[in-house]
């Protein structure tokens, strides 16, 4: 798996992390999260995201408007407005560069 796609609720600040061979498969995975919604009984009425073009096309648009969503776009080259999201991924790039160094693995596994 080559990308991490990384979901944070903002009010439990509760996070998913899943891991993808490709960005395209980040709908798929945004439809799990979904499914997960259904079934604690609650209800997502927002998301933000970058302005990657894994979420920035027309299927995740055409989803989010049949379900009510809105989509927020956070500004180019702001991470002040992912302040939380930020953290959680230094808190992740560093998790793993502990793991590898204490496994003695190469920088590059």
């Amino acid at each position: 798996m080559r990308y991490g796609l990384v979901v944070v609720d903002d009010y439990s600040r509760w996070t998913w992390v899943m891991f993808l061979a490709h960005k395209k498969e980040s709908f798929e995975v945004f439809l799990i999260c979904k499914r997960v919604q259904n079934e604690k009984k609650v209800c997502i009425t927002s998301i933000r995201s970058d302005h990657g073009g894994e979420f920035e096309n027309e299927i995740f648009h055409l989803f989010c408007e049949e379900n009510g969503i809105l989509h927020n776009f956070s500004t180019a080259r702001t991470p002040q407005q992912n302040c939380a999201i930020e953290r959680k991924n230094k808190s992740l790039h560093e998790m793993d560069r502990t793991m590898h160094n204490d496994n003695s693995t190469p920088k590059h596994f």
